[in-house]
This record gives C-alpha cells, sequence and structure tokens, in this order.
C-alpha cells in the first residue's frame, strides 16, 4: 500500500506564520491533512482535549461506538473493504486497553489502523494514576510500531509517521499515545512535518537474479501452484495475479485470507486450502512439485503439520516482509518486494523464459480436474428438521452477488462463508484469519459500510460472536449504518462444538449457549435487535429463507438482523484434524482415516 498523502491539501507553507494550535487541536488538523475521513471512537479523560476540536472539524466524520473494541473492529473493517488506513480513537486505561484485540488481530491480518490514545498527565505516568496502562508496553509485539507523545510539537509529526508505517511495506497497526499535558499546550502548527523513520526502508522493487530464478523453475515445474494469501489484496495486485496465472496456466488456491483476490469463476481456481479447504486445493499442495508462494506466509491452518506440507516441492516465496521469508518453509527462492510489481516483472520474466509458451501440465491438469469430478464442494442435508446453515448462507451470497461484502465472525459460519460464497472480486471477503477473533463481524462490517456506502454489508455471524459485540447495532441505527446481519443460530459455540463430537466422545462442555431451537432462548434475538433500533426477522423454514434475505436487501433505512435457527449437528467439511499431514485430509466423517493418526 503507498500513503495518500500526496494529493492532500497542503496549509500555508513552513515560510508564513504558523499558527498556534493546542496539540488536541493539531491531531485533528493533522488527520484532516492527511486525507482521513472518518475516525471511530469513545471519549475519556484523558482524551477529552482532542473531542473537543473534533466537535468543530467540518472534514472528519467521527462515530461513536459503544465498546472500544468495536472502534479497532470497525477500523479494521473500514481498511479491509477500502484499502485506506482506518482510524481509531480510545481514551487511556480501560479504554485503551479495549482496543488491545482489535489491534491483534489488525497485526496477525496486516490491516492498516492507526490507533490514538490518551494518556495520563506525563507527569503522573508511572505513579498508578487514576485510568494509567502502559499501553505503548502492552501493545509493542503487537504493533509496527508505537510513539509516545509527551510534548505537543512532536503530534503532527508522530501522526503523520503513524499513518505512513501502518499503510506502507507490509500494512498493520501503530499506536499513537498521548499525554493529556501535550494535548492542552498550544504550540506552533507545522505542516508538512518532518518524517525521520531511520531503518524503515520497505524494499518494494525485488531483486532481478531472483525474479529470473523464479520464472525459470516455473518454466520447468510439471506440477506448479501459486499458491496465494492475503497480501496480494493488501497490495491491490489481484489484475496482475490474474496476468501471471493466465500466462502460465498453473492451477490457484486462495487462503482463507485471500478470498476474492483470484476470481471463483476461473477454471484455474483450485478453491480455498488448509484445515477446512477443498479436497483438490488441498491436494494439489501436497503434490505439487514447485509452490509460488504470494503474500502468504505458510499458517499452520494452511500446512498442517509443517514438516510434511508439500513434501516434493521447490518454493519461491514472495514477500513485502523479509521477516515472513523462510520462517516456516525454507524458500529455494526467496523473493522480497511488492507483490503488484513483483507479479509484473515475474510475468514479463516466464515470457522470456519460454517464449510465450505455456508449460506442458497436462497431466497434473488430468489429476486436479479428477479430484473436481470427484471432491465437489458439498454438504449433508440436516437430519432433524433445522435449515441447514450452508444452504442459508449460499442463498445469501446468491441472492446478493459479487458486487457484496461479507464479514464473518469466527467459527464453523466463517469457514462455510468462505466456502458457499462465490467471491470474484478483492475487498469482498473479510475476517478475522489470523486471531480468529470472536466479534469481529458486526463491527468490521460497521466500518466497511462507512468506507463502502453504495455497497450491500452484510455481517454473517455466529449466536456466540453475535452476543461479543452486538451493541454496535446501536451505532449503525443511530448513525444510518444499514448493515444486514445473518445470525446463523446453531444454540452453540458451533467449532468447539464439532471437536467435541470428534475428538472428546460427543461431551459438550460448556457450548450450549441456549439460543436456537427448543431453547429458552436467552436472548431473543429479535427482540434484542428491535430494542437496537433495526428490523427483525427469524427463520425456520426453507421455504421462507429467501424472502426473508430479499426482505434485508430491500431494507436500507436501518439495520436488519434476520436469526436463522439451523441444526447444531451441521458440520464443516472437509477437515484436516490438527497436527497431521494434509494428505489426511477428511471430505466427510465416514470418509477418510483415522482421527488419532498424530503421524
Amino acid at each position: 500500500m503507498s500513503s495518500d498523502t500526496a494529493a492532500v491539501p497542503r496549509p500555508p507553507a513552513r515560510g508564513n506564520a504558523a499558527p498556534v494550535l493546542t496539540g488536541a487541536e493539531a491531531v485533528v488538523r493533522s488527520l484532516e491533512l492527511l486525507g482521513v475521513t472518518d475516525v471511530f471512537g469513545l471519549p475519556g479523560g484523558a482524551i477529552l482535549p482532542v473531542y473537543d476540536p473534533l466537535m468543530d472539524s467540518s472534514a472528519l466524520r467521527h462515530i461513536l461506538v459503544r465498546h472500544e473494541q468495536g472502534a479497532g473492529h470497525a477500523a479494521e473493517g473500514y481498511a479491509a473493504a477500502s484499502n485506506k488506513v482506518g482510524v481509531a480513537i480510545a481514551t487511556s486505561g480501560p479504554g485503551a486497553t479495549n482496543l488491545v484485540t482489535a489491534i491483534a488481530d489488525a497485526y496477525m491480518d496486516s490491516v492498516p489502523l492507526v490507533c490514538i490514545t490518551g494518556q495520563v498527565f506525563s507527569t503522573l505516568m508511572g505513579t498508578d494514576a487514576f485510568q494509567e496502562a502502559d499501553i505503548v508496553g502492552i501493545t509493542m509485539p503487537i504493533t509496527k510500531h508505537s510513539f509516545l507523545v509527551k510534548d505537543a510539537s512532536e503530534i503532527p509529526g508522530a501522526i503523520a509517521a503513524a499513518y505512513e508505517i501502518a499503510g506502507t511495506g507490509r500494512p498493520g497497526p501503530v499506536l499513537v499515545d498521548i499525554t493529556k499535558d501535550a494535548q492542552q499546550a498550544e504550540v506552533p502548527f507545522v505542516w508538512p512535518p518532518k518524517i525521520d523513520l531511520p531503518g524503515y526502508r520497505p524494499v518494494t522493487k525485488a531483486h532481478g537474479k531472483q525474479i529470473q530464478a523464479a520464472a525459470q523453475l516455473l518454466a520447468e515445474a510439471r506440477k506448479p501452484v501459486l499458491y496465494v494469501g492475503g497480501g496480494v489484496i493488501r497490495s491491490q495486485a489481484s489484475s496482475e495475479l490474474l496476468a501471471l496465472a493466465e500466462a502460465t496456466g498453473a492451477p490457484v488456491v486462495t487462503t482463507l485470507m485471500a478470498r476474492g483476490a483470484f476470481p471463483d469463476s476461473h477454471p484455474q481456481h483450485l478453491g480455498m486450502p488448509g484445515m477446512h479447504g477443498t479436497v483438490p486445493a488441498v491436494l494439489s499442495l501436497q503434490e505439487s512439485d514447485l509452490l509460488i508462494s504470494l503474500g502468504a506466509r505458510f499458517d499452520d491452518r494452511v500446512t498442517g503439520k509443517a514438516a510434511l506440507f508439500a513434501p516434493h516441492a521447490k518454493v519461491v516465496h514472495v514477500d513485502i516482509d523479509p521477516a515472513e521469508i523462510s520462517k516456516i518453509r525454507t524458500a529455494d527462492v526467496p523473493i522480497v518486494g511488492d507483490l503488484r510489481d513483483v507479479l509484473v516483472d515475474l510475468g514479463a520474466a516466464f515470457r522470456a523464459v519460454t517464449g510465450g509458451q505455456k508449460p506442458d501440465t497436462t497431466e497434473w491438469w488430468a489429476f486436479l480436474d479428477g479430484l473436481k469430478d470427484e471432491f465437489p464442494l458439498g454438504y449433508a442435508e440436516p437430519t432433524d428438521g433445522l435449515l441447514s446453515p450452508q444452504y442459508v448462507i449460499s442463498r445469501i451470497g446468491e441472492l446478493t452477488g459479487p458486487e457484496g461484502i461479507y464479514a464473518a465472525g469466527v467459527g464453523q459460519h466463517q469457514m462455510w462463508a468462505a466456502q458457499f460464497i462465490k467471491y470474484e472480486r478483492p475487498n469482498a471477503w473479510l475476517n478475522s484469519g489470523g486471531a480468529g477473533t470472536m466479534g469481529y463481524s458486526v463491527p468490521a462490517a460497521m466500518g466497511a459500510k462507512v468506507a463502502e456506502p453504495d455497497r450491500v454489508v452484510w455481517a454473517i455471524d455466529g449466536d456466540g460472536c453475535f452476543q461479543m459485540t452486538n451493541q454496535e447495532l446501536a451505532t449503525c441505527a443511530i448513525n444510518n449504518i444499514p448493515i444486514k446481519v445473518a445470525i446463523i443460530n446453531n444454540s452453540s459455540l458451533g467449532m468447539v462444538r464439532q471437536w467435541q463430537t470428534l475428538f472428546y466422545d460427543g461431551r459438550y462442555s460448556n457450548t450450549d449457549l441456549n439460543t436456537g431451537h427448543d431453547t429458552i432462548r436467552i436472548p431473543d434475538f429479535v427482540k434484542l435487535a428491535e430494542a437496537y433500533g433495526c428490523l427483525a426477522l427469524r427463520v425456520e423454514k426453507e421455504e421462507d429463507v429467501d424472502a426473508a434475505i430479499r426482505t434485508a436487501l430491500e431494507t436500507n433505512d436501518r439495520p436488519v438482523v434476520l436469526d436463522f435457527v439451523v441444526s447444531a449437528d451441521a458440520m464443516v467439511w472437509p477437515m484436516v484434524p490438527q497436527g497431521v499431514s494434509n494428505s489426511y485430509i477428511q471430505y466427510a466423517r465416514d470418509h477418510a482415516p483415522t482421527f488419532d493418526e498424530e503421524a
């Protein structure tokens, strides 16, 4: 990603008398000059000075959330849907620590985020003052960088640097913690500030010899796979990926974070790899002789037992973050650079090596096409008469279409949404991939709708996840953010329950939530949603599914919540048990080796 600061209007040049502003006014003015238009936050004592000038800003829309975690996830959703930098604001102490989950989430998934927190007076720091927390220390392992600002004159530089760091190189969260006395002090406001970031020089242009070596391997491979990660989306390189894939004829797999980076409808696409990936995608990696890893990090959910992953494959690993290369799997050809540039260069080098001819992968495609035919993605209908969650989610995708945005929570519904909605474009699929944060969906959908108001935005949530952040429905209703929420209500912590079924002899310890069929329904999601000013419908019969979805799609004057009462016995398949080779992929419960093999 690149900073958008170049096109931002500038205030008077340095030669003119600089206006004198408080540090708090400098925060607001800096955000305006960086081109930020939307921020999510919740005020408190230590950040109160910033909220006063924020009230007068005509360029910044501040959305008052109901919990700081919601501000963080909303800023993430905003960023992930738009490729802009998301901004969240919170006060000191518990306000700041409530942002920690979202900061960790953004760090794991490379989401560009600037989090601005208030801090107690600098003279009180270290005294266990009221609402004091060392948020810089707390977030050090989960941010790209953290700034502690005690001097008002440093505020413009810190905000500008945070914005630059968050959105360039490998994107990620940056924290700016500003003491209350720095916010209150008056200093000349100088813009643009001098940004000095020693050591921060992201490499975007890859080494030519490495590109040449990768092109040679790709030309020689007979079983290549383009292993596509979320970096392709973050670098906005989907069209370049499509060009390379079609030039090489290689199959493509898109990880959970990369859904939509390559069109699902394309004949070269094999689907999602990993623990709940498609059989063709998983086995293509296992049987390949060359992996071209593009912005992927060999996550354990993709590799299974890493030592047994793709045992016969050479690896070309492309990433803008050199720390990722060879971290888990040693790369035969390491390439550090921006994917957008690398893909163009690799395509040109490949054409030069092959003379524009595609390698012969006929046998490889015959094997893969056989897997596609034998193991299509499907599901078993529930035997208890309740709705099939896979059916519900597939209908949401079909009736909404590829221009919609789908933000999922974490668990079974997340995997079904990744599997059964067809993604044709990047930035359409938002989820918490690395951290697996329950409660991500509703606030992320809210942020996405703010960023992309003309798109339909769905939060596909579980009954467990929904109860963690549903208070942001109030934010949506009051601020005219008409998201659609589909609760896949199986009355349980579904993925945990699935593991209990498979690995713990069906001993359902503390996974029943009493929200669904034949329960006391606490809470009643329809009543809850109505209390939050939403249109709410409960759906229990298959013949009512389409009508409810259409009603949601036609309702744009308020948020809509659909309570889909689904079977608790539905499971996510395929599945690779944790800690074994991906060769042991289970197509269904009775179609695989036993689960107890820990080879």
